[in-house]
């Protein structure tokens, strides 16, 4: 889907009478995955688990996350130079680099829907150029974590990002967010939409941005 287009807001019924208004707008920030997991696991220097550089010395093995990847690749670090290009963990190259990786940034603003659900309004800057993503919600729990589509079915949770890597996105989710939610942006590194799936963690898909509800 292109840049400019804007994903279609579900129709919502009115609210029942005297019920109350829906909370003002919400503004939270986006930081990247890796910084995200980094903070959350504790680990210095902060790491990227989902995409990876070449290291001759590295051997076969799993990382964080579970993900398997082939021998002549480390999880990438944000500290790495910013030159460095990226693979996915079966040493494919993704054709960008390092800097271009932790460049992204974004904003959601978030409108309450009467009745209930949220409309999305998300602006992203510095993507990669043309790549295919999609958002999801990512619901935290004692048990770990559950990823669902955004919209809630798949059906337009995907966009395509501009020749400068921006993007504006405006959707609704049919649930309200609380702490125990964020959002995720998945970058498809075979340019292929997979609905209701996030896809191969780091294969075909990579988390390159969350924003954790407050």
């Amino acid at each position: 889907m292109a840049l400019s287009s804007l994903l279609a807001v579900r129709a919502q019924p009115p609210p029942p009478p005297g019920a109350p208004a829906p909370p003002a707008r919400q503004t939270l920030s986006f930081v990247t995955h890796a910084a995200f997991f980094s903070a959350d696991a504790h680990r210095l220097p902060a790491i990227d688990p989902q995409v990876f550089v070449k290291d001759d010395a590295a051997a076969e093995g799993t990382g964080p996350q579970s993900i398997m990847h082939v021998a002549g690749l480390r999880t990438a670090r944000m500290d790495d130079v910013p030159e460095a290009a990226l693979f996915n963990a079966a040493g494919d190259a993704l054709g960008f680099t390092v800097e271009k990786w932790f460049a992204a940034s974004g904003t959601v603003d978030m409108d309450a829907i009467p009745g209930g659900g949220v409309r999305l309004t998300l602006t992203f800057k510095r993507l990669i150029a043309f790549g295919v993503y999609s958002l999801f919600r990512e619901a935290f729990s004692p048990d770990g974590q559950t990823f669902y589509p955004i919209d809630g079915d798949g059906s337009s949770n995907s966009f395509t990002a501009s020749v400068d890597g921006g993007a504006i996105i405006v959707m609704s989710s049919p649930v309200r967010l609380t702490h125990n939610d964020a959002i995720v942006l998945v970058l498809h590194s075979d340019s292929q939409e997979h609905g209701v799936s996030r896809g191969l963690i780091g294969i075909n898909a990579h988390e390159q941005l969350i924003a954790r509800m407050p």
